[in-house]
């Protein structure tokens, strides 16, 4: 009798232990895509930061190889992001344009986020309120494009900063550059008209520049970028004096902050479309290194970049191997391609940014935001506010704080009605008769604890995701005890059913009450809920139903023949 031959296990290394080579071609192909969309962004990112468009350029090939290649998201592309941008841009004009203390800020902003990395801050920092991440998101999409408006016109507003270029807009749409105000004009026609299936073969922000550039060749007069240099960038030592340390600290620690949260928002969006789920405290890491060696060589620093990764995700990039590929092909572009840069017209890439800051504004939230709760649209218009006047940490701690404490407030108020009903819900022996007899087949998720809020929404549907196994038909969300939801909470519920109903499960909803159900129809979050009507009253009505025992009916005894084995197939899931 022959006995089955014993595998040795491979040896694990680097290369099959850290990367992934089975997605080879989707990996290649969405970094590719990835690269073609990065190029012009990475170009006007330059300019508008202050560095220049081949800093820009050498940003996205360091932070998108280094972050990816270290970092805890999967299908990720890091590059320079808008929200970067704004905050180097005002570090430029405070520190005077010197390279030495601006890329030291950036220098030491890398380190910040390796630091945060090793002291799993990256837990902390998801868990800012949606409010607030709207808020401060929407008010540098809006500072954005007061930057660029007079660059659209052929003009450069005097100094830093939000007010000064506000104050120039007028009199530049008074005295526009006509050659540069055409160009700049097709390029904002082109990105936001661009078919979206012609965008599958060329990028709108790469027709922009091009359609752009080319007018401006036709109809010469517009101030165009110039001497581009080639080669490998210069070392840039970081250098700074106890004068000029306190300004370089506080620019650091808000890239650091800003970067982590920014790339965090963006590993969110990724677990979304892939279902995976991203390691916060590595991408944080691996977002450092990148910025690091950004600062040392004169590279503007990035963060996780959305649109760039869902182009990834969509082309077929799965692993680390795709934002990889993404930084050696704007490294192959820096090489042999840069002297045709040269002839860009800065009205075209302030085209380009306008479409970006018009697409970092929370527009899905700002179109609901009077339906839902008046405090959430509150605070989203003083962060708002805050980062368009004031600078971006004020906002985001004032946002943070005065949510915290609302927070609080709210539960405090809970826990003092709950005072005068001592009542304790529990499983009742019928219950756990009908989820025996499903054998799995059904769910119970009890949303126990007190109202749903952002700190629940962090996790919910992971937690969820995770519970629910193969073979599992139905779900039932009891919202008995749910007396309150807030925006991020709606939309993790919103996420929950969608994942269900793609998953092919049956979503049963009870107990909820109608302030629960208001909130969540004026967020639009109830899209794949059954509606109202379909309510079951009772819990025990909504089990029956899932697990076909009709009412009146006696409940079998032992489970259904089919099905796979899956224990505890109930669950409490504290807010």
């Amino acid at each position: 009798m022959s006995s089955a031959p014993t595998q040795n296990p491979q040896p694990r290394n680097l290369l099959n232990g850290w990367f992934d080579f089975g997605h080879l071609r989707g990996d290649l192909l969405g970094g590719v895509t990835a690269g073609i969309v990065a190029l012009p962004l990475a170009l006007a990112f330059g300019e508008a930061s202050g560095a220049g468009p081949i800093a820009g350029l050498w940003g996205a090939i360091f932070v998108g190889f280094f972050a990816a290649l270290f970092g805890g998201t999967g299908a990720q592309v890091s590059g320079p992001t808008g929200p970067m941008v704004v905050v180097l841009a005002g570090v430029f004009a405070s520190l005077s344009g010197d390279p030495r203390l601006v890329f030291a800020a950036v220098f030491l902003a890398g380190l910040l986020q390796i630091l945060m990395g090793v002291f799993r801050l990256g837990d902390y920092i998801r868990l800012v309120p949606y409010p607030v991440v709207s808020g401060f998101m929407s008010g540098i999409g809006v500072i954005i494009i007061a930057l660029q408006v007079s660059r659209l016109f052929g003009h450069e507003p005097d100094g830093g900063g939000t007010i000064p270029a506000l104050t120039a807009i007028p009199g530049s749409i008074a005295d526009p550059v006509l050659p540069a105000l055409l160009a700049g004009a097709l390029a904002l026609a082109t990105v936001f008209l661009w078919p979206k299936k012609w965008g599958k073969i060329v990028p709108g922000p790469l027709a922009a520049l091009i359609i752009g550039t080319f007018a401006s060749l036709m109809v010469p007069g517009a101030p165009i970028i110039g001497d581009i240099p080639t080669g490998f960038p210069s070392f840039v030592p970081p250098a700074f004096n106890h004068e000029t340390l306190p300004v370089v600290l506080e620019a650091a620690i808000i890239l650091a902050v800003l970067g982590a949260i920014d790339s965090l928002l963006t590993s969110l969006v990724a677990d979304n479309m892939t279902g995976t789920r991203h390691k916060s405290n590595i991408e944080l890491v691996g977002q450092g290194v990148g910025n690091t060696i950004a600062g040392l060589f004169g590279a503007i620093p990035g963060a996780g970049a959305t649109m760039r990764t869902v182009v990834n995700i969509r082309s077929g990039g799965v692993t680390r191997l795709s934002g990889m590929t993404h930084a050696l092909v704007l490294l192959a572009v820096v090489i042999s391609l840069a002297p045709l840069a040269e002839k860009i017209p800065h009205a075209v890439l302030a085209g380009i940014l306008v479409k970006v800051g018009y697409d970092i504004i929370d527009w899905s939230y700002l179109r609901r935001a009077h339906k839902g709760p008046r405090w959430d649209l509150a605070l989203m218009a003083l962060v708002l506010g805050l980062t368009v006047f004031v600078d971006l940490i004020t906002a985001v701690a004032v946002g943070v704080v005065l949510a915290s404490l609302a927070f609080v407030k709210q539960i405090a108020d809970i826990q003092i009605n709950a005072l005068r009903d001592s009542k304790t819900a529990g499983f009742s022996a019928e219950e756990r008769a009908i989820l025996d007899h499903a054998n799995g087949a059904v769910a119970l998720f009890d949303f126990a604890g007190g109202p749903l809020s952002f700190g629940a929404a962090a996790d919910l549907g992971h937690h969820i995701r995770e519970k629910a196994k193969d073979g599992m038909a139905s779900i039932v969300l009891d919202f008995s005890r749910v007396p309150t939801i807030d925006l991020s909470a709606a939309r993790a519920i919103d996420t929950i059913a969608l994942d269900a109903r793609q998953a092919g499960r049956r979503v049963l909803v009870t107990g909820m009450n109608e302030k629960v159900a208001a909130s969540l129809e004026a967020l639009g979050a109830d899209a794949h809920l059954p509606p109202p009507g379909d309510h079951f009253p009772s819990r025990i009505a909504a089990l029956r139903d899932a697990a076909g025992v009709k009412g009146g009916e006696a409940i079998p005894d032992g489970p259904q023949p089919t099905g796979p084995q899956v224990a505890g197939a109930w669950f409490r899931l504290k807010a």
